[in-house]
């Protein structure tokens, strides 16, 4: 299994290599070069292993060049040894008799980039010792308020590599914000981009990415560079399995029969991991439809109905953050595949997209697109009254981001009578989200003036539900990190950090 690029055709990598760069050369993101395939008996053999052990499964075909040992240390040091708060992992919930809540927000910083960020490190460092790099790793990450927390809990400490997190200072909940700020490690560092989004900081990270003085300079002085977000395929591939996982619980609960289609709903952002379903799909999961759920920032909506991907409208800060994001680069590797694998083409949209905000697949890519795509948005109060009416129905509590997938899962049963069973990706505790569901459960008046950790408690005495252990005092825990700058100065920043290297 060699990686290729999305954006020329230059000569195949290693994932070892892969991992270790984070983004190609030439701008792309890295893919595999062929695509491994499970059959029914392969996909049904895992519903009587653990977790980890059907990760593993999942792994080996996308990362041969690991030896099977150091796979293994790696899978079982990332999802065993209580790192996760439920022996499932990634617990399948029955919400009603179509619906299972996949639960991805057991660990260690109750959001789903922990499912590939208690990993990543692990996988690194072994490319790093097998490839014998002896430069110090500098990892570059934009978030939207779940990727950095997750990042510097999975890379905290970690020997040879260093940290540096990017955040919109007013575009993440206090929860996440405080969550980054109190973060303790001794190679981790965080800095709030102020007038700024998402966008804003994923472009200044790419930026850095293209700056081949600034990584000559680094080069020289010892660092290399690379991403932990899901631009690195060591962020995506583990994602994967967390699908396969959910299809072989539903195997083992008796809920479908070996080859039954399933739908996969998914809140869509950044599209890695709506991506990961899709690569699942290709393997070979019986999946029928990959149901993209938007908030109001519809842009992915909008593309996957119409084949026209157009940044020119206004961004809008919503109660789902991590979805408020205007340019998804994950899209890119869905694009290869439907471009024929044709990176000319990828190059020609992606010129667009950075000239004139937009571009516009043709007929055919749209077509296969919206074969396999269904997608719909989902505005501010429907995703409060989801939660409430969940919440209601069920006793059953989401958050902001699992709210957004459920209305629009909803809506795509009324509209096409498909009443499949559908794995729902539920991305994030509701406790990281806490005073809109707050607000939903309990009414805006009701708790009108108090603070998101007075509401943490409330919502847990309420609904009997524990808060994660990592939210619990985060507001008692000394701010590490205060460093601030404007977007124009992030790679000034870099530079600052790392010793003045340009």
């Amino acid at each position: 299994m060699k990686y290729i690029s999305t954006r020329s055709r230059i000569a195949p990598v290693s994932s070892m290599q892969a991992i270790i760069a984070g983004i190609a050369p030439d701008g792309g993101l890295y893919l595999p070069e062929t695509q491994p395939a499970f059959s029914l008996d392969q996909i049904t053999a895992l519903t009587d292993l653990s977790y980890p052990q059907r990760a593993l499964r999942v792994l080996q075909p996308f990362l041969p060049d690991y030896t099977p040992a150091d796979l293994t240390t790696a899978v079982l040091a990332a999802y065993s040894g209580g790192r996760f708060d439920h022996p499932s992992v990634a617990p399948l919930r029955r919400l009603d008799p179509d619906t299972y809540i996949l639960e991805l927000w057991h660990g260690p910083t109750s959001a789903f980039k922990d499912m590939a960020l208690q990993i990543l490190p692990h996988l690194l460092v072994s490319a790093l010792r097998g490839q014998g790099e002896e430069k110090e790793v500098v990892i570059l990450v934009a978030t939207s308020g779940d990727t950095g927390k997750a990042a510097l809990e999975g890379f905290r400490d970690v020997p040879s590599t260093r940290v540096i997190v990017f955040f919109p200072e007013q575009g993440v909940s206090q929860v996440q914000k405080l969550q980054m700020l109190t973060q303790a490690g001794g190679n981790l560092h965080v800095v709030a981009v102020s007038d700024a989004n998402f966008d804003d900081a994923q472009n200044g990270v790419k930026a850095i990415f293209a700056n081949r003085e600034l990584i000559d300079s680094a080069d020289k002085r010892g660092f290399r560079f690379t991403s932990a977000n899901s631009i690195n395929w060591g962020r995506l591939v583990p994602q994967i399995a967390y699908y396969f996982s959910a299809y072989a619980d539903l195997l083992q609960s008796g809920a479908v029969s070996p080859g039954a289609p399933v739908n996969i709903a998914v809140p869509t952002g950044n599209f890695g991991n709506i991506l990961a379903a899709w690569y699942a799909r290709e393997m070979g999961l019986p999946v029928k439809t990959l149901i993209c759920a938007s908030n109001e920032n519809r842009i992915l909506t909008d593309f996957i109905r119409t084949g026209v991907y157009d940044t020119r409208r206004a961004f809008i800060k919503t109660s789902s953050p991590s979805m408020d994001i205007l340019i998804s680069s994950n899209l890119e590797r869905l694009l290869y595949h439907l471009s024929g694998q044709d990176p000319a083409l990828v190059n020609r949209w992606m010129a667009e997209l950075k000239s004139a905000g937009a571009y516009r697949i043709p007929g055919e890519p749209l077509t296969a697109l919206q074969a396999i795509f269904w997608a719909d948005f989902c505005s501010e109060g429907e995703t409060r009254q989801t939660i409430r009416q969940t919440w209601q129905d069920h006793a059953y509590l989401v958050d902001t981001h699992t709210a957004v997938a459920l209305n629009v899962l909803s809506k795509y049963r009324r509209q096409t009578g498909d009443s499949s069973p559908t794995i729902l990706a539920s991305t994030a505790s509701p406790f990281k989200f806490n005073q809109t569901v707050a607000e939903a459960v309990f009414g805006q008046e009701a708790v009108a003036g108090q603070d998101e950790f007075t509401l943490l408690n409330r919502l847990s005495q309420t609904t009997g539900w524990p808060i994660p252990e990592n939210l619990r005092d985060l507001q008692h825990k000394p701010v590490r990190h205060q460093t601030v700058c404007h977007p124009a100065e992030m790679q000034a920043e870099v530079s600052r950090i790392l010793g003045g290297i340009a």
